[in-house]
């Protein structure tokens, strides 16, 4: 479900993150996954250079494409899309990690996590599809929900993968960016560096200190894109981080405001009145599939899933003009609320 329809990320590392010019700290910019990246580094090993970093993220970065960009025709998981059979097939086993991931939420979250949504987000015009055609009919949205729910129509066994329909299709834009943020912080472990911050379209991982030996400030936006203002400062470390938002990617039709976050259990938009999800995980990739999974839920029912999943969550609802913050117990632990 994301990058390109969900990504409306609120998640803004601070100024004295990614850009405090210090002599200890190596910082790295770039493109990748449809957005942008931003890598800091504080006390890399001797002869590190900003060189060798690039070098090291880009090949890392081009792995993860190869093997989970719908937008890549040749990329592992398109590959799999564009194969009308139902016969197994051996996948990788980082195709076979992250998918395995995403079924553990799919079922956590009563199917609101789905990896085989495409049919609908192009019936709603959020894919190839254009806003402004006809708003989609029952009849429609049933006919989509038949090639949705990955539960039913896939099958994973290790690393075999097997569509119960030819035409089902697999779109992991919703878990593999946090993916590629833990495998981004992996590669910078292996190199001896374990205090960095690593981001890409909102998703990141924070290892150890910054530069002033403090957790990493990251600032959480408030939903509301002509604003851009900080809601919320949290300050984390060795943990993954990712927030998701509906209010940069929708559309109005006849005077409704259509989202493009979808419940694939309904098959149509949502109409609760939470605003964005910012969670707090182990890795950035749980952080990335919880934030969309319980976006999708919605706040009423969001934490005691976040409570089963062992997930912290700050959820920012809408109240008429006005927006309203909570925060699960979790989360407050994690950020020293309760300090």
């Amino acid at each position: 479900m994301r990058p390109a329809l969900l990504l409306a990320v609120a998640t803004l590392p601070l100024a004295g993150c990614l850009f405090d010019d210090t002599p200890e700290t190596l910082k790295i910019s770039g493109k990748t996954m449809g957005t942008t990246y931003n890598i800091t580094v504080v006390d890399a090993p001797d002869g590190t250079t900003t060189d060798d970093l690039v070098d090291r993220i880009e090949t890392v970065l081009a792995d993860v494409n190869g093997k989970m960009s719908n937008w890549d025709p040749n990329s592992e998981v398109s590959l799999f899309n564009a194969a009308l059979s139902t016969e197994a097939v051996t996948v990788s086993a980082p195709f076979a990690q992250v998918l395995s991931a995403a079924n553990d939420i799919h079922q956590l979250s009563g199917g609101k996590f789905d990896v085989t949504l495409a049919p609908l987000i192009d019936l709603w015009g959020f894919g190839a599809k254009k806003p402004g055609d006809p708003i989609p009919s029952d009849a429609d949205i049933a006919q989509a929900l038949k090639s949705v729910g990955q539960s039913a129509l896939l099958e994973l066994d290790g690393t075999t993968l097997r569509k119960v329909q030819p035409e089902v299709s697999v779109n992991l834009s919703a878990i593999a960016k946090g993916y590629g943020v833990d495998q981004i912080a992996a590669a910078l472990r292996a190199d001896g560096i374990d205090r960095y911050l690593v981001e890409i379209g909102g998703d990141l991982a924070a290892g150890g200190l910054n530069a002033e030996d403090a957790p990493w400030s990251i600032g959480i936006e408030r939903p509301d894109a002509a604003s851009r203002t900080v809601e919320e400062i949290v300050q984390i470390s060795d943990k993954g981080l990712a927030t998701s938002g509906d209010y940069r990617n929708y559309f109005e039709q006849d005077g409704v405001r259509y989202s493009h976050i979808i419940d694939p259990t309904t098959g149509k938009p949502v109409t609760h009145q939470t605003a964005s999800i910012t969670v707090i995980a182990q890795t950035a990739m749980l952080a990335d599939a919880w934030a969309t999974a319980l976006l999708v839920v919605g706040s009423e029912t969001a934490f005691d899933i976040a409570a089963q999943a062992g997930v912290a969550v700050l959820a920012i609802d809408r109240n008429n003009d006005q927006f309203v913050s909570r925060t699960s117990p979790a989360f407050d632990a994690l950020v020293g609320k309760n300090d």
